[in-house]
């Protein structure tokens, strides 16, 4: 027994031994590599907390010399005192403002958000376009200041991006580094914006780099401290809603009612995508059929937003007002009912006319009074079993935002972080999960998503879906003269047959063809034109296709769960 026991200390200590060995190595080797990035994130998190808060206070400056409004909590009070035709000018020259920025600085005339942001974690190595970001952040701060109905999440996100991608440059950073620098910008914004390091972290891994990485993990709770420290020196540690308790869940057998909500949110907030992409496609087809120049659908928006303010002026900007009067229970049902339904016409309208700005925030306004308007009829069929209205209202606001955005993680924890109320978990949990869940079936997992997926970007299916999409046929191929490469004769007798692909064409588009003409190979070319004959480079084999998907597919595994 004694000497089992010395053996297995024996054992014990070698072991430690060489783990202490071990750990000095990594030290040695990979510490200080490892130590100047996270001081690179740090100083990312401040820069773009920095420019969050500018952002903030910004729109808070302009909104209130637009509209002499001396407190902006009570924005919407204020602009219902003014005169009708200063409510319909002041967004018209907001839209058209903007309409010439974008004119001007972008080939679309599309305002980069989150989605755009998605996109260069996924597609981009890490990088997202900084001319084009830079005048949507000036649209965006345009759009908030003047009138338009949407959030600030989205500008502020594609600003850190802008920040992270400049960084990423200078440093000639790989595209792990570059993604992980991105998702410290974005954490750090949204952390800056919202008083939020809990969400902003989670925000940054579950909706843009869209995994949980190890590696990824210390760097972006670094910015987003950053961020919220800068936060919290101009604006104090107060949670964005200062509001009383709502109540206590009444034991369990009020939970059915908020699996029932979540059902209702999950549909509202589905309905508020849908009206989103139809109000794009309504306005790009009106565009063309009146042929107005492209900087002129932007004020076309503003003026149909001023004329529906003259009536409901709570559309205006962000909305914290309105959002604070639902969470308070002070409106009715038939005023929230009819506050979430024009909200979502200002969105789709603001949206739909290309003014700029982001989701979130709306969603959070619309979340929180359908969440009131079902507390009123919950409470009021059941009252003996049901808590106060109000604790519907919490629960909505985070189911609608999670469905919208795809992020039931991040936002269950930014709606405690908003509130500064942890008391109400179960009630969030059980909405946001059924809504979440409900929504992401009607739709591509979510609002950015399936923004992306409208561009045929498959981002929502995951790295098998789009990883084809980055891989081009010329990189794959066999160049000519490789001794494992066909002969030209039967390159050329292919090429006859209408079998090939272009250098410049992805596996995406080369895949089909294998599948439908059962072939081992196919022939490379470079094709100016339809006029011009292909000029032969190389054969693109199937193996050597299925080889590079793999390597691609082993990557993204490799960086996710490191």
């Amino acid at each position: 027994m004694a000497n089992s026991l010395r053996s297995l200390l024996s054992e014990t200590r070698e072991q430690m031994i060489c783990a202490c060995r071990d750990a000095w190595r990594v030290m040695r080797h990979r510490g200080p590599s490892q130590i100047q990035f996270w001081f690179i994130a740090l100083a990312i998190g401040i820069a773009a907390g920095f420019a969050a808060l500018g952002f903030r206070m910004g729109i808070a400056a302009l909104q209130s010399w637009a509209y002499g409004a001396e407190d902006l909590h009570f924005l919407h009070t204020f602009v219902g005192t003014l005169d009708w035709y200063w409510v319909l000018l002041i967004p018209t020259i907001g839209g058209l403002i903007v309409g010439l920025i974008l004119d001007r600085f972008t080939p679309d005339g599309r305002v980069r958000s989150v989605a755009d942001v998605i996109e260069g974690a996924a597609l981009g190595d890490g990088r997202v376009e900084t001319r084009e970001g830079v005048a949507s952040a000036v649209a965006s701060f345009l759009t908030l200041s003047l009138g338009g109905s949407t959030g600030r999440e989205g500008p502020v996100v594609h600003m850190a991006g802008v920040i992270s991608t400049w960084v990423s440059n200078r440093i000639h950073a790989d595209g792990i580094t570059g993604r992980d620098l991105l998702g410290c910008a974005v954490a750090a914004a949204v952390s800056a914006s919202f008083n939020a390091p809990i969400a902003g972290a989670l925000f940054a891994l579950e909706v843009v780099l869209r995994h949980f990485a190890m590696h990824a993990f210390a760097p972006i709770v670094i910015a987003a401290v950053a961020g919220t420290v800068i936060n919290r020196l101009a604006y104090g540690d107060v949670t964005e809603f200062t509001l009383a308790t709502p109540g206590a869940l009444q034991f369990y057998v009020e939970l059915p009612a908020f699996l029932i909500l979540g059902m209702v949110c999950g549909v509202v907030a589905v309905l508020i995508m849908k009206a989103i992409f139809w109000a794009d496609v309504f306005g790009t087809h009106v565009q063309g059929a009146l042929k107005l120049p492209r900087w002129l659908r932007p004020a076309v928006a503003g003026a149909l937003l001023g004329a529906l303010a003259i009536w409901f002026p709570h559309i205006i900007g962000v909305g914290y007002e309105t959002t604070i009067l639902a969470l308070s229970g002070t409106l009715l049902l038939g005023q929230a009912v009819i506050f979430a339904v024009t909200k979502s016409v200002a969105l789709a309208i603001t949206m739909g006319g290309r003014m700029g700005g982001g989701v979130f925030s709306p969603s959070l306004m619309i979340g929180a009074l359908t969440g009131l308007a079902f507390g009123w009829v919950a409470t009021g069929i059941l009252p003996d079993v049901s808590g106060t209205h109000t604790l519907y209202a919490f629960a909505g606001m985070g189911a609608v935002a999670a469905a919208v955005l795809g992020a039931p993680i991040s936002t269950t924890l930014i709606v405690f972080e908003l509130t500064g109320d942890w008391q109400i978990g179960l009630a969030v949990m059980v909405a946001v999960s059924l809504s979440t869940a409900l929504a992401s079936r009607l739709v591509d997992r979510s609002f950015f998503l399936t923004q992306l997926e409208r561009r045929d970007l498959h981002l929502a299916a995951g790295p098998q879906a789009y990883l084809l999409a980055m891989l081009r046929a010329g990189a794959a191929m066999r160049p000519m003269g490789d001794p494992r490469g066909p002969d030209a004769e039967t390159c050329a007798r292919m090429i006859d047959e209408g079998l090939f692909v272009r250098a410049s064409a992805t596996l995406e588009a080369a895949m089909p063809i294998f599948d439908r003409a059962d072939v081992a190979f196919l022939p490379v070319v470079t094709r100016p034109d339809e006029d011009t004959e292909p000029e032969l480079l190389g054969a693109l084999y199937h193996v050597d296709a299925l080889k590079a998907y793999n390597r691609a597919l082993a990557a993204t595994a490799a960086e996710e769960h490191s």
